[in-house]
Parts: structure tokens; sequence; C-alpha cells
């Protein structure tokens, strides 16, 4: 991954091979912001001019490179838009600063190192800029090249694709403060575990099945010091876990349901998260229309976020009991896949009638909700790619939070705006667990059209234990991105989640959840 340095060199006396300033939008053009002193200097003052004249206006997002003038040991200046300018007394968002951090970065593939000076008023500034800068230095290319002659020949040319920023040198942070190290040595490690998500999202379905995502996550364990336990077919099928075989009983691969436990001696709460890990979903014997296959590798996103969130809490030490369950299955049609109409007798007991086979996410959830709930955790949280309705209802950048707890749900959705992943509240309207009645078993994993995603949720809440608090992210939208890339986020997988599970982590560390 691209190496983080807080440096103590100056934006004048930096070696390197760019470095990135900051540019707000202000009412009569464009405005250099804090940070870039040194070099407007070097312009004579006039970089806002010169940068109006080559068309920038300071828009978020917005990437101009200019030629470095005499006064700076860089060969190139990016200048990076942060949006409006701030009111009086206001500093820049951190959103903003996470944004452009990545914006740069993905501008400097191919560059092995970069000083970015952007505005930093504070610890909270330097970590969002340094998250920033190393998420937007993503790239998956594992299966790009290799040992093929022509590949090599055209990363010889050029013509290849070009390596991420290796090295980003961030500007105005203290050095020597314990505040703003703690601060950088926990932005490594969160975007690492985040690169982490990202890369098994993107990983094909050939190659990461259950099987091998325990195997990951295992290795995982004994690097970090999780304790990690897989529950095989055979296991599974010794404990009942009716959910996860059904899904997973059309594929070649079985379905295997792996915990990771992080504990802490001083901790006082424990945590549970439960992941969503269909590694492939066909759609089962209710196949998916064409066009919307190709991207359904992305179905174990939330397997993916939980799993970084507990290696991430592993690595900073949190003084919490951290939990990830992760309920894997690969949702495949064949003579042997669970048919509509079939009833599953779940881990919990409740028999479930499978009207869709397509509504998988929440079989498997269910059976790890129930265990999870076995060992009474202080509250639950599980992530899933669950629901189209969910991005007809909230587009492709926002999640759902639902909830058992109003004050927890509300608790989770101000951590998710403070860590910059756009999130909503939703209801759990009991008007709707009607539809799931079935005549022959206790409920159908299928209700009314309108509202599936909140129905999703109240599928989910049945398999919840009493006075256990519980929320259900639904990341369907912003797990995977088909666009171009933007600010930080990849095209591909984009370890939506993870920030917001780790700062819940933490919070509930201290106890200071609201």
């Amino acid at each position: 991954m691209t190496a983080l340095t807080l440096s103590t060199a100056g934006a004048a006396t930096l070696r390197a091979d760019a470095l990135v300033v900051g540019v707000a939008k202000g009412a009569k053009g464009p405005v250099v912001a804090p940070g870039a002193e040194a070099v407007d200097k070097a312009f004579d003052g006039k970089l806002a001019t010169v940068l109006e004249t080559l068309g920038a206006s300071g828009a978020e997002g917005e990437v101009t490179k200019l030629p470095a003038p005499a006064g700076l040991k860089v060969p190139v200046v990016i200048a990076v838009g942060l949006g409006s300018v701030p009111e009086k007394d206001a500093t820049f968002d951190a959103e903003a600063l996470r944004r452009a951090a990545g914006s740069a970065s993905r501008a400097l593939a191919g560059s092995k190192k970069a000083g970015f000076a952007l505005p930093v008023a504070s610890v909270e500034d330097a970590e969002a800029v340094a998250e920033g800068a190393l998420l937007g230095a993503y790239a998956f290319t594992a299966y790009q090249g290799g040992e093929d002659k022509l590949a090599s020949k055209d990363k010889k040319n050029g013509n290849g694709p070009k390596s991420p920023l290796a090295e980003v040198a961030l500007l105005g942070a203290k050095p020597r403060d314990k505040a703003f190290k703690a601060a950088a040595e926990r932005a490594v490690a969160v975007v690492e575990e985040i690169n982490r998500a990202r890369d098994l999202i993107n990983t094909p379905p050939n190659d990461l099945y259950p099987e091998s995502f325990a195997a990951v996550a295992t290795a995982a364990g004994k690097e970090h010091g999780i304790k990690v336990q897989v529950f095989d077919e055979k296991a599974l099928v010794k404990g009942g876990f009716g959910g996860l075989l059904g899904v997973g009983q059309g594929s070649t691969h079985g379905p295997r349901l792996v915990k990771l436990a992080y504990t802490h001696p001083k901790a006082e709460k424990t945590l549970a998260l439960v992941g969503k890990g269909i590694t492939y979903d066909s759609g089962g014997i209710s196949l998916k229309p064409a066009g919307h296959n190709e991207t359904m590798k992305c179905d174990m996103s939330g397997a993916a976020a939980v799993f970084a969130t507990v290696v991430a809490a592993a690595r900073l030490g949190l003084q919490v009991n951290v939990t990830g369950w992760l309920a894997l299955a690969e949702n495949m049609p064949s003579g042997n896949a669970t048919r509509p109409g079939d009833v599953l007798r779940m881990y919990s007991g409740k028999t479930v009638e499978v009207l869709n086979t397509d509504a998988e996410g929440r079989l498997v959830l269910a059976d790890a909700l129930t265990r999870a709930s076995e060992e009474k955790p202080d509250a639950i949280v599980d992530v899933a790619t669950l629901t189209g309705a969910m991005v007809l209802a909230l587009g492709h950048r926002t999640f759902g939070i639902m909830a058992n707890d109003d004050a927890f749900r509300t608790s989770i959705h101000e951590i998710a705006e403070e860590v910059g992943e756009a999130s909503w509240p939703m209801p759990l309207p009991a008007d709707l667990r009607k539809g799931m009645d079935s005549p022959t078993a206790d409920i159908a994993n299928m209700g009314e059209r309108m509202g599936g995603g909140l129905v999703a949720g109240l599928f989910l809440k049945e398999f919840v234990g009493e006075g256990i608090a519980w929320a259900h992210l639904d990341i369907a939208g912003p797990a995977f991105h088909e666009g171009a890339p933007y600010g930080y986020t990849p095209k591909g997988g984009t370890g939506s989640a993870v920030r917001t599970l780790v700062k819940l982590a933490e919070r509930t560390a201290t106890g200071d959840l609201g």
C-alpha cells in the first residue's frame, strides 16, 4: 500500500514528484486555500489568477496540473478543488479534504512521492487528508499483466496500468506531536483494512468462494491475534443452520460460517458484527435477468466490511470486544438448489418458506444473527448488500439504516455522517410484517414489493435475540461503484461501512454513543 509520512519539510523545500495544494470556489473566482502560501509566493502571488486563466474554479474534485515555478523543489504543482470557500471563521469540511486528497492521489498514479499541502487546521483535518490520499491511491491490479509477454511489453512501453502513488508526504501536520502521530497511524490501519475489503470484493468469484474467504480470514486472524472459528458444512448440518445450507446447497462450493473474535482484557462492552457473504449471487432458481449478473461478485461486501472492521479493531487495540460473523455462501442454480416453495428450518428453529431464491441474503444473515445473539453482545450490527429496493430509495451513494432501537439508529447515522459515509435512517413499519405471513411456515422470505428494503429489515429483526440493540445497514447502493472514479472512490469495490463500523467500535469502547 501507499506509504504515509508526516513531513517536516515546508512546501517550498520538499523534494517530490509533485506538490498538491487546495483551491476553493470563491464569489469572484478561485481562491488559494491555506497550506499553499509558499506555492502562491513562488507564483508571485498570482496562483489564483493562473488557475482561473486555465479554467479552474475550485469546484470539488477539479484537478489542475501546473509546471512548478522557480523557488519550488518539485517539478509539478497540482491544484485540487475543495468546493466553496467556508464561511467566516469556519474551516474546510473533513469530507471535502478527504475527497480532494483522493482526487489528487488518483491523478498522481505512477508517481513515487507527492507532498500534500492541503488545509490542516487540526488533527482531524490531518487524518482526513491522510485517509483521502491513501484511499484515492488504491488500485486493483492483481489480474492485470501477470507473466504475459505482450502485457509485460506494454508495461515497458508505458501502456500498462499505472501503479498507485507510492508515498504521501503530509505537510502541515506536526510530526513530533503524539496526537498527529496517532491520527496518521489510525489512518493507515483503517485504510489498509478498507483496501483489504476492496480487494476481496474485486476478486473474481472463481477465486473467492466461501472456503477461500474463510482461509483468508483464518490467515489474518493468526497475523493479528484474532481467534477464528470456521463452521464447515458438517458443522452447519450438525448445528442446524438451515438458512446457510439452503442457500449454499446449489453450489459445488459449500457454505461457511466464520466467527472472528477480537478481545481486549479491559473491555467492558461487546459489539457483534454480522456480514452477508454471498460470494456470487446468480439468484439461484429465481435466476437474475440478463445484465444483472456481471457484478454479483460484490454480494459479499457486507462480510468484507465486517472482516476488515474486526482486523482494524485489533490493529488499533480498541478496548472493546468485537466479534465478526461472516455468513458465506454461493447462490447457484442446479439440480440440488433450493426451489421456490421449499421450506427451510433455520438455526433459530423457525421455518421459512422460500418464495424467491434471490432473496437469499436475509436467509444466511438470519442464521448468523441468531448465533450471534446467543453470546449476548451489547449490540449487533449487520451489514449487507441486501436489496435493490434500497438503491431505488436512496441511490448509489447512500446506505440505509434500520434498527430496533431509535437511539442506536440515530447514533450510527451520526457516526456515519461524521466519518463521511452518506447514510439515512429508515423505519421498520409494523404493517409490512403481515405480507410475510405464510400458510405453510412461520414466515416467508418475501413480502410486499413496495418497501422491499424495509420488508427485508423486518425479516431480519425476527432473528435478533430479545433485549439486544440491533441495527441493519443495507449498503446495496454504495458497496460497488460501476461508474468513473471520483474523489477517493474507485471503480469497483468501495469498502463501504468500514469507517462507520470502526468508529462505532471506538465509541463503544469509550462508552460515548450519545
